[in-house]
């Protein structure tokens, strides 16, 4: 699990010019706004309701829904040339609505379809604790924990015809839950194989690892006495985003894992201060490997325990909200963790559960697990994943992760992009990747009308940010990833005097006409151990003794702390339509961040902030 994974696949970025409109501003609300109008209403948890899909005038109904209504070639209008690709964009297009249509059909609505982990995991009931999973490769399954003396006997689970097992843990004769708050919990599978496995829960909602016995982690039962109930209402992400870009566990000058409620009361203020306007937090999602910088999920619904417990994180949300700044979430499908005693990997004792089996399962470069975008329970899993980090702690906005990886079968190895359109429209890409996306984008707009989501690809994939309407892929914004690199490339090989002003404006420019861009200087890939941050590169040790007051200017400093601040003004002036910075770039810190590992001693010496 290499903590640097974006560094070993990147190929070469592209980007198509534009002149790319501002965005517009659009309402946000949810269901229950409209219920509860009332000013000034304390937004409380649970109450995100989608529309009604039973009812026959509703607009997820595959017939009446603008949404799918076309062919998926509005796209073309725009781009003339993608005429020749006409067939593929209507192919796509059939495909993603097949599922618009089996889903209403099978399920009621991508809304209900969204919504398993209402369903599934451990839930407190009137008659106990209920317990749902889906492994249809296991012959028995049981619940077993500190609550029945992990006794696989006590609580056997049954199973349906669609391989999904499930038990009731009986209430306590005071009426209490069966399963108390802290227990350590594991389902328990005998496989096809026979053998005995034990595993966390897919959807389990806290784990916790104690690294002085184990890195593997536990699932504890989360149910405390007293829940976080949201005293601010949700903002509207502002068309102009202003986005910082941060990670809990470094945010902290000390030599440790910072935690939830720091971050609230020490960071929250600086970024209003500051003047930006949404926080984009990394590594939330639980992670076995801390160095990983969370991109090696193994509980998906799970914040991490590291920096404190689920209500610490809603409460983080809240304080955002209450401060104006809209909160996006770091989300990680392209790919899951390896593990196995604590991740997704062969859950039920299979190879295919959740992911492809054999090698179209499996990253080389990342050592981790590829999921079947194409399977009913997959995408099941991943909606109601999305649905769950919106809905549980009210997060605004998603920024997708490897999503270059996502969508062609090759994963961005050791290609790079020419820009021809063939390379996006042939049998290089992954259409199931690409409708798994187009779904993803087109429930969380649906539901939540002014939700942003943003895409990180390389390959300058065409019309991935035009919405699913036209036949695109529905992102709001795409990543300059291009533009990081033209800086570095400049401060390594070009002398000041050479600099061509014109080909900086071109790269600033150059993007996809009708496809908005979120733009930046550096983000966490540029800090990673390994790179320097741009002021590093502008004034390189110079930085440790010539930055005082009590120190005489010298001419590096000086060039330095100007151009540290041109090229950040003139790359949010024509770079895109939103500008971000990671924690700590705004000001020029000096180091790159290496997370503790056996290499370093296991030192937290460079991942603070």
């Amino acid at each position: 699990m290499a903590g640097n994974k974006k560094k070993n696949i990147k190929p070469k970025s592209l980007d198509k010019p534009t002149e790319s409109p501002p965005g517009e501003e659009a309402s946000y609300f949810t269901t229950s706004d409209m219920a509860n109008n009332a000013p000034g209403s304390p937004m409380l948890q649970g109450n995100f309701e989608g529309p009604p899909t039973k009812d026959p005038s509703s607009s997820y109904l595959s017939g009446s829904d603008p949404e799918i209504s076309g062919d998926g070639t509005e796209v073309i209008k725009s781009d003339g040339y993608l005429e020749p690709h006409r067939e593929y964009f209507g192919q796509r297009f059939a495909h993603f609505k097949r599922w618009v249509r089996d889903i209403e059909l099978s399920e009621g609505g991508i809304d209900k379809f969204s919504r398993g982990y209402e369903s599934y995991g451990l839930h407190v009931t009137a008659e106990g604790v209920r317990y749902r999973e889906w492994a249809p490769g296991a012959k028995e399954a049981s619940l077993v924990g500190d609550f029945n003396n992990w006794d696989v006997a006590a609580n056997p689970m049954t199973r349906n015809d669609f391989g999904v097992w499930e038990t009731v843990v009986a209430n306590t004769a005071d009426g209490q839950p069966g399963i108390p708050h802290g227990s350590h919990i594991k389902v328990t599978f005998v496989t096809g194989s026979g053998e005995r496995v034990y595993r966390l829960p897919a959807w389990s909602r806290y784990v916790t690892q104690d690294l002085t016995k184990s890195p593997i982690y536990e699932a504890v039962f989360y149910n405390p006495p007293q829940r976080y109930t949201f005293k601010n209402k949700r903002v509207v992400p502002e068309a102009d985003l202003c986005i910082y870009e941060a990670h809990i566990g470094i945010s902290s000058p000390e030599g440790r894992v910072a935690t939830f409620k720091e971050f609230t009361q020490n960071m929250l203020p600086m970024i209003k201060d500051l003047g930006y306007n949404a926080v984009q937090l990394m590594a939330v999602m639980e992670h076995a490997y801390y160095a990983s910088f969370g991109y090696q999920v193994t509980s998906f619904f799970a914040p991490s325990s590291r920096y404190g417990e689920p209500d610490d994180l809603r409460e983080l949300i809240d304080t955002a909200h209450g401060l104006g700044i809209a909160v996006f979430l770091d989300v990680v499908h392209s790919h899951a963790c390896n593990n196995v005693e604590d991740g997704l990997n062969q859950f039920d004792g299979t190879d295919h559960c959740y992911f492809h089996e054999g090698g179209r399962g499996r990253h080389e470069l990342w050592n981790s697990r590829l999921f079947n975008y194409g399977h009913h329970e997959v995408t099941r899993f991943l909606l109601s994943n999305l649905r769950y980090w919106i809905e549980e702690f009210g997060f605004d906005g998603f920024r997708f992760d490897g999503v270059t990886s996502m969508m062609y079968k090759h994963h961005g190895i050791a290609y790079g992009f020419s820009g021809h359109y063939d390379e996006y429209f042939t049998g290089n890409t992954d259409e199931e990747a690409v409708v798994y996306l187009m779904l993803a984008n087109y429930m969380c707009h649906k539901l939540y009308p002014g939700f942003v989501t943003i895409a990180e690809d390389v390959s300058g994939m065409p019309a991935l940010c035009r919405s699913v309407s036209e036949g695109g892929v529905g992102f709001d914004y795409r990543l300059t990833m291009s533009v990081p690199d033209m800086w570095i490339k400049m401060l390594k090989e070009t002398r000041d005097e050479d600099w061509d002003m014109v080909q900086i404006a071109h790269q600033l420019t150059n993007r996809r006409y009708q496809e908005r861009a979120i733009t930046y200087c550096e983000s966490h890939d540029q800090a990673l151990v390994g790179d320097k941050t741009l002021a590093f590169w502008l004034m390189d040790k110079e930085m440790y003794t010539h930055m005082s007051d009590m120190s005489p200017l010298t001419p590096i400093v000086d060039r330095g702390l100007a151009l540290h601040k041109m090229i950040r003004l003139v790359t949010c002036g024509l770079g895109g339509e939103g500008y971000l910075t990671f924690e700590g770039n705004e000001f020029g810190h000096p180091e790159w961040l290496d997370f503790p590992r056996e290499g370093n001693g296991s030192s937290f010496h460079y991942a603070r902030r």
